[in-house]
């Protein structure tokens, strides 16, 4: 059944839910490549000199979309604070040596991601969000076409 809208806080409460939805999609895609770029991560180098804990493995996070006045926001991130096993380094150090490809600061692994980087390039910089974005709201039957 067609609802009557009239003014554009109808307008903003009846694509909400829509949203809300869509915003989840796009969070857990970005997410579920972050997850891949981890794993790729460790996959690229193999200690022999310490065991692995595998903190950063499981750093990433999403939280769920909520709404905020009039826009959807969703988090996904690598929780740096979740990290608290390392010896001479802390989270966020850890995180941003991943993100140049370096394993303890130093060591070059194989074919190492820069593990957020690459996540925002094979999401974001590429226009896939973009697409999944435009596809979902098509799917509802909202016409849209990015530019």
């Amino acid at each position: 059944m067609a609802k009557k809208i009239s003014n554009m806080n109808q307008l903003q409460k009846a694509l909400m839910p829509a949203m809300v939805k869509m915003t989840d999609t796009l969070a857990e895609r970005v997410y579920e490549t972050l997850n891949h770029f981890l794993q790729e991560y460790y996959n690229s180098y193999n200690p022999t000199s310490y065991r692995r804990q595998f903190d950063f493995l499981r750093s990433a996070v999403k939280i769920k979309p909520t709404v905020k006045g009039n826009k959807v926001v969703a988090y996904v991130y690598i929780d740096t604070d979740y990290m608290g096993n390392y010896y001479d380094a802390t989270g966020h150090q850890v995180a941003s040596w991943a993100n140049e490809g370096l394993h303890g600061g130093t060591i070059e692994g194989d074919n190492t991601p820069h593990v957020w980087d690459d996540t925002i390039e094979n999401t974001v910089s590429n226009g896939e969000l973009l697409r999944l974005a435009v596809d979902y709201l098509k799917s509802k039957g909202i016409p849209v076409s990015p530019k």
